[in-house]
């Protein structure tokens, strides 16, 4: 499965989610482009983004095609302003969310402790 973008595509119907169970919706940013806001819904089989204003513009990444976890991290971990999914093939996703939604993120990804980063700045890991 690969990684899946929305496209201004008025005559597609609604996008199906790739998850049969879902573990949580949280309010969240994309950084894809311009900044959209939307929900980020974190399931057994994807992390998906669909945006409030545009139901066709969406992210979904299936868990196998996370290659590297890259959070930014502030005041000894009290604050993680955002996070980077890299993918095996289709670049990299920046998001903000709720803590929360970034520990459920790690633990569905199932990496390695060595393809998960943690920096002092978003820059700092190459992901913009």
């Amino acid at each position: 499965m690969a990684v899946e973008k929305g496209k201004k595509n008025k005559e597609k119907g609604l996008v199906q989610s790739m998850n049969a169970k879902v573990d949580l919706v949280v309010k969240g940013t994309s950084f894809l482009g311009i900044n959209s806001y939307g929900q980020i819904m974190i399931g057994d089989k994807a992390f998906e983004y669909y945006n409030d204003r545009d139901v066709h513009d969406y992210i979904q990444i299936p868990w196998e095609e996370v290659d590297m976890v890259v959070a930014s991290v502030y005041l000894g971990g009290r604050y993680i302003p955002r996070f980077a999914l890299k993918t095996k093939s289709s670049g990299d996703f920046s998001f903000a969310t709720k803590v929360e939604a970034l520990a459920i993120v790690l633990e569905k990804a199932a990496l390695k402790p060595s393809r998960i980063t943690m920096k002092s700045t978003i820059t700092d890991s190459g992901v913009s």
